[in-house]
């Protein structure tokens, strides 16, 4: 087949001057003198994108806070492993923060700092002889929690903060769930059996996690029930946490709570079709607003608590 190039002499053209654009230079961003403080920061981000999406962010979660609603953070355990509890911790301590929900992972790390101030294995060298996991102390100190915990009739988060309390470990002050139970905060965990290392200690008991678990899930429905005008933030969990966070929402809703208009955001390395549905689209679809953030969790984290408190205390 011969083809015979198309003639554009005829193409219908329109004037630049009189078309819509979605970018125009009042959208730029605007380069930062010496001395900007990180409210000129966000000042100064282009009005495009997460230029727009992380100030609206910020100024939700104030304006939450303000008016003495919830802020609720269900994270992966990989936000503690970048060092962030040291920031979690304050915004407990100032009560910005109103309730933690950890994966199981959570609790292992969190443990480990607590006990010796260091976490995360190099899985590569050790998965070959089999010894992945094989702490001994870690799994006998959370599986004991938790046995605790099931005992007394509590949740898991509940049980272990008050273990790592009463061992008197030397980075408790850096642990966020000895943090949280010093301060009246609620932390919930949410375990998926055999997902973590200490489900395969001799130590541990499957009825004892499922229902200390099993509680602190219940725990969490009460909290969302309350999250009306509030805000869910999820930090580097891409199943776990927001399933669970979307099962909770789907109860209370049965339950007749009204849970409409708030603020979701998620924050991770990479777009998940799980986190998207479950935390930023779904649960907003009747008010309020869903965020998805992508980045590291060590700058883009930071950053947001950052430009939060500079707000709230400003």
């Amino acid at each position: 087949m011969t083809l015979t190039p198309l003639d554009f002499g005829k193409l219908n053209t329109y004037s630049v001057h009189d078309r819509f654009s979605k970018v125009t230079v009042d959208n730029f961003a605007r380069p930062l003198q010496k001395g900007a403080t990180i409210e000129d920061f966000l000042a100064s981000l282009p009005d495009q994108l997460l230029g727009r999406d992380l100030p609206e962010l910020i100024e939700r979660l104030a304006v939450s806070h303000e008016q003495g609603r919830p802020l609720i953070v269900g994270m992966g355990a990989h936000v503690i492993k970048v060092g962030l509890n040291p920031l979690l911790i304050d915004l407990m301590k100032r009560g910005v923060i109103t309730g933690l929900a950890l994966n199981g992972a959570g609790i292992v790390h969190d443990t480990e700092i607590a006990m010796v101030g260091r976490t995360s294995e190099d899985v590569d060298q050790v998965l070959g002889a089999g010894a992945f996991g094989a702490a001994k102390e870690t799994g006998e100190a959370v599986n004991e929690a938790i046995r605790r915990g099931a005992e007394a009739d509590t949740g898991m988060g509940e049980a272990i903060g008050e273990y790592l309390l009463e061992q008197e470990f030397p980075y408790n002050d850096s642990s966020l769930l000895a943090s949280a139970k010093r301060l009246g905060v609620p932390v919930t965990i949410h375990v998926a059996i055999g997902t973590d290392i200490v489900h395969i200690h001799p130590s541990a008991n499957g009825a004892d996690i499922g229902k200390t678990s099993h509680h602190d899930f219940k725990l969490f429905c009460s909290e969302i029930a309350e999250l009306e005008g509030g805000a869910y933030l999820n930090f580097g969990s891409a199943v776990i946490m927001p399933e669970v966070f979307l099962k909770a929402l789907t109860v209370v809703r049965n339950l007749g709570h009204k849970v409409e208009n708030f603020t979701t955001a998620n924050f991770d390395f990479i777009r998940h079709y799980r986190t998207m549905t479950n935390v930023v689209n779904r649960p907003t679809a009747g008010g309020g607003r869903g965020f998805n953030i992508i980045g590291h969790h060590e700058v883009m984290i930071p950053l947001l608590i950052a430009g939060l408190l500079a707000r709230i205390e400003g």
